[in-house]
């Protein structure tokens, strides 16, 4: 049996306005824009291979929980917080006890392992841990 284990996965996400995503995605988060000829939208890829595809729809609002996750060597974790940072991004506080989560100056510490919560352009709430 061929389970989807054998095959990529990618996320799908909407934009409000897929110009502003497409700007956000390249220039804040490094990834690289791929032609789609025929498709709606615009497609990310990152350097692992792993794909994004964006599409517009500005009468559906951003979900409330994270959409996309970067896992993130520990000794890289920092140095991403930090470019990220000064791209502008800024980093959700969250104080989730239920969920064991509280973030402090947008950063969670649990047991040794960091995270973090942003959203992007479009209100999607995206995530970088380390792994």
């Amino acid at each position: 049996m061929a389970g989807l284990s054998d095959f990529p996965v990618g996320g799908v996400l909407r934009a409000a306005d897929i110009h502003r995503a497409e700007r956000f995605y390249t220039q804040v988060l490094g990834l690289t824009e791929v032609p789609a000829p025929g498709q709606g939208g615009a497609f990310f890829r990152s350097g692992t291979g792993a794909m994004v595809m964006i599409y517009e729809q500005p009468n559906i609002p951003a979900p409330e929980n994270t959409t996309l996750g970067f896992p993130v060597p520990a000794e890289k974790f920092d140095e991403v917080v930090a470019d990220l940072r000064s791209k502008g991004v800024v980093f959700e506080d969250y104080d989730l006890p239920d969920m064991g989560i509280k973030t402090t100056n947008g950063i969670a510490e649990t047991e040794g392992s960091k995270a973090a919560w942003f959203k992007d352009s479009e209100g999607n709430i995206l995530n970088i841990a380390t792994m």
